[in-house]
């Protein structure tokens, strides 16, 4: 996830499609159990708006992150949690609508300074920063945290590594584990305490976007040891962790040594922020419900046994179903026989009853059913259908011919992948080999963990290879809401990895990476806006990614909930920053 770029086009449709979704409300004293609070209020204004501080925000997530570490995380939930703890270089505003869009100045004292071909970007830390520990928080720390974050694999392999792929000698940098030099990579200077910049080996005119990510959040040296650090990370932001037990519990305090004066943008009104991993999913919705908890962290709605409760009577005004700028889609390995076959990517394509699987995820509430990778509102997305069906519900005529052409007449088995703890995706996936039976494709689901999903399984090629692992589940949100920001993830070459990938398809197409690469070098806007929509279509030709449904969250907030918006900047979850609780 990821954090996004808003340039005025895409910020003019997310606010219209949060316009047209919203039905008012929200402001002042309103509560989302009752008063003037409505249904979808937390989408455009602050629901239950309190200045009071004190009181705990109790949150459950049903598996575990990735990590909450901030240089080893890339779950969109993390990245918006993180930010309690973790400043960046820069962040997204934490207000309602189309303003939580906006990139302000976290740790820098204003936006980056840019060279004229946007190859150099400088900034300048605020003054007065300070670590849970009272000790200043410099530059250095700052480029320590990417080097970490970017270029040591062995010890942190969940994140992006945007900043490895364009600082100038990334390619060759072997990240400070292995690195002992004073210097470090050299594209990064740090001229003094208060100074970074970046060299680029190409124009990058979205830099202030990519400063918003967890990696940019600065990190001790001395305290650093790798994967353990996530035990005892040291706080920059207002709260700093009381206690941290892996797989089961995080709880957040104070941290005494947060100056607001240099922090404009939190209000930290919690006293403390309690976490709870593990928690079977239809349990967190009841405990929403009975008002126990004040947020699912992972953010992504109500499970399709609980929709039921929300949609109806009382519980209606007291939701919010917001666009996640989000894909759920379904990724054909092409290393993975038989679909290193076009045509046998074809016949899934056509195979697929997309209905049912929306359907089973729980119907319209849940997103729109989907034929592009890029969701309508990001930038770059033109409507367009490489494998039409009537009704979205498969064709099994040109199923069975792609089957033919393929050489599989009488179909195949393969193997499908789905995270455990996430009930949509498991009835998903089954809504999916219940299509492909239909045409004599025998599908066997396998179920993993979301914690680990990418790291040990779906995102390590070399056990999709060994375990013939053909189709995986993946649902995508952009890293800011334009093409590039989109695709280059999930469909350029240099986005495999050995652990903690997230091109599940493993695609690797030289005019595929040629186009992005060529894309986001372009400082002409219209022409990067068109070229996004023409890589989604090279993509589609592949037919190595069978999109099922934009995604929406059906959001619940308990009354005892305060300060409640949703955040288009991170998937449409609510925004973390800002919440707090009555309790």
């Amino acid at each position: 996830m990821k954090t996004r770029r808003v340039t005025a086009a895409v910020a003019s449709v997310l606010a219209l499609s949060l316009g047209a979704a919203a039905c008012g409300g929200g402001g002042g004293n309103n509560s989302s159990g009752g008063g003037n609070a409505k249904k979808d209020a937390a989408l455009t204004s602050i629901v239950n708006a309190s200045s009071k501080k004190g009181g705990t925000v109790n949150l459950e997530e049903s598996d575990v992150p990735d990590s909450l570490d901030p240089g080893n995380t890339y779950y969109g939930f993390v990245q918006n949690f993180s930010r309690l703890y973790a400043r960046t270089l820069t962040t997204f505003k934490p207000a309602a609508g189309k303003a939580g869009l906006t990139v302000v100045p976290d740790l820098a004292d204003s936006l980056g300074k840019a060279s004229a071909d946007a190859k150099t970007w400088t900034y300048h830390l605020r003054s007065g920063l300070k670590y849970q520990d009272g000790t200043p928080i410099t530059s250095k720390d700052v480029k320590y945290a990417i080097e970490r974050s970017n270029f040591a694999p062995e010890a942190l392999s969940n994140g992006p590594t945007y900043f490895k792929q364009y600082l100038v000698g990334g390619d060759k940098y072997q990240g400070p584990y292995k690195d002992k030099s004073a210097t470090g990579l050299k594209s990064i200077e740090t001229p003094d305490d208060q100074t970074i910049v970046f060299k680029l080996n190409q124009p990058f005119a979205d830099f202030d976007y990519l400063a918003t990510f967890s990696q940019t959040a600065p990190v001790p040296q001395a305290k650093d040891d790798g994967a353990k650090y996530v035990q005892h990370i040291v706080s920059s932001g207002p709260y700093q962790f009381q206690s941290y037990e892996e797989g089961a519990s995080a709880v957040l305090v104070r941290n005494k040594n947060w100056d607001p004066k240099t922090d404009p943008i939190r209000k930290a009104y919690p006293d403390k922020i309690s976490v709870k991993f593990k928690v079977n999913a239809v349990t967190v919705d009841n405990d929403l419900l009975a008002d126990k908890i004040t947020a699912d962290l992972a953010g992504t709605g109500v499970q399709p046994q609980t929709q039921p409760k929300v949609l109806t009577g009382k519980n209606a005004k007291s939701t919010d179903n917001s666009y996640a700028g989000a894909l759920q889609y379904l990724a054909l390995n092409v290393n993975v026989k038989p679909f290193d076959n076009v045509n046998c990517r074809k016949a899934v394509q056509y195979a697929v009853n997309k209905q049912s699987v929306l359907d089973a995820v729980g119907g319209s509430p849940k997103g729109d059913v989907a034929s592009t990778l890029l969701p309508p509102n990001v930038n770059g997305y033109t409507k367009f259908d490489t494998y039409p069906t009537a009704g979205n519900k498969g064709d099994v005529a040109k199923a069975k011919a792609a089957l033919k052409a393929c050489g599989q007449p009488n179909g195949f088995s393969t193997t499908m992948t789905a995270r455990s703890d996430r009930p949509a995706e498991v009835a998903a996936a089954t809504a999916v080999q219940n299509s492909l039976k239909a045409v004599g494709i025998k599908v066997d689901i396998k179920q993993f963990p979301s914690g680990k999903y990418f790291s040990n399984f779906a995102g390590v090629p070399s056990y999709v290879h060994d375990h013939k692992l053909g189709i995986l589940s993946m649902a995508w949100g952009s890293d800011w809401p334009t093409g590039y920001g989109f695709l280059e993830q999930i469909v350029d070459g240099g986005a495999i990895k050995p652990s903690g990938g997230t091109n599940l398809m493993e695609l690797n197409d030289p005019a595929i990476n040629k186009a992005l690469a060529t894309a986001i070098a372009n400082t002409d806007a219209a022409a990067r806006t068109k070229a996004w929509g023409d890589i989604d279509k090279m993509v589609m030709d592949n037919a190595s990614v069978v999109p099922l449904f934009y995604r929406k969250n059906l959001l619940y907030r308990p009354a005892s909930a305060t300060n409640v918006t949703v955040t288009q900047a991170y998937l449409g979850m609510y925004d973390y920053l800002l919440l707090s609780s009555s309790k």
